[in-house]
């Protein structure tokens, strides 16, 4: 029994949508789902029913790529935006059984238990850019490298106003909750985005970092008693850690960045129990 975690499915790509129909059964453990799953909601849908019929219980938090206004397959609807997009995601997500940022937090009474595990959806306000850089400054800056995020064409934060005042919106709602928990009880904080700047490690696109986050989650590990915090986005898999805190990046990514010989498989990381 098992708590396992994958980001960044991308399931546009057939090779990724095929790596997950040949993924096994795992009776008995729960998956994670953290963000960047696909695009389009048939493809959205596709990754919660094939995830429920493999594991136990299923937690979905979003990425960028859920939120972007792009249109269905086969459909001439103006595609949803924000948070009316959002709200159908999660919508989607419940008539699947998946849990969701919007739900109740479950508590994980496996081995490494009990642990509350709390799926976050925060957003970003482009405070991980450089220092001495303003935010009006943020695209042409990133521009410069290469390094803008497709966000700035595809992701509209209706009815926000901006991607800072939806972020900042998520983090006074998501602060509220995790207050409110036991503080006896050890959390796992999932994420898409990192938590930390100091845990972005892009040298291939160093100036996307404004797209990677926020600030105001920098203590976040140690003050809602995290053990272990899991985040994607990066598409750069590895561990960290922090203040006895271990920091689990998820990522597939696209099929260059991953073995399609060794199987989704073989990229479910094991949050809990854990290494060792």
């Amino acid at each position: 029994m098992r708590l396992v975690a994958i980001s960044d499915l991308h399931l546009a790509n057939a090779a990724n949508r095929q790596a997950l129909a040949d993924l096994p059964a795992f009776p008995g453990d729960w998956l994670i789902l953290g963000g960047d799953v696909a695009e389009r909601f048939a493809h959205v849908r596709l990754a919660f029913i094939e995830a429920c019929r493999r594991f136990d219980r299923v937690l979905w938090v979003p990425g960028n790529h859920e939120l972007w206004s792009v249109p269905e397959m086969d459909d001439d609807a103006p595609p949803l935006a924000g948070q009316a997009r959002y709200d159908a995601l999660v919508a989607l997500a419940r008539a699947h059984g998946v849990l969701t940022p919007d739900d109740p937090y479950p508590v994980w009474d496996g081995p490494g238990g009990p642990c509350i595990v709390a799926p976050l959806f925060l957003h970003y306000d482009y405070s991980f850019r450089d220092a001495g850089v303003a935010r009006e400054d943020v695209v042409p800056w990133a521009r410069a490298a290469a390094s803008v995020c497709a966000d700035e064409m595809l992701l509209r934060p209706d009815p926000f106003g901006s991607n800072e005042a939806w972020c900042e919106a998520r983090l006074r709602l998501t602060e509220d909750r995790l207050r409110a928990l036991d503080p006896a009880l050890p959390t796992v904080l999932v994420n898409h985005y990192p938590l930390r700047r100091d845990l972005i490690h892009i040298p291939r696109v160093p100036r996307f970092t404004p797209w990677c986050g926020t600030r105001r989650t920098e203590d976040w590990h140690r003050r809602f008693n995290a053990a272990v915090v899991v985040s994607g986005h990066l598409h750069t898999r590895r561990t960290d850690w922090r203040d006895g805190t271990r920091f689990e990046e998820v990522s597939l990514g696209y099929p260059r960045q991953w073995d399609p010989a060794r199987g989704m498989a073989a990229y479910l990381r094991e949050i809990l129990p854990g290494p060792g």
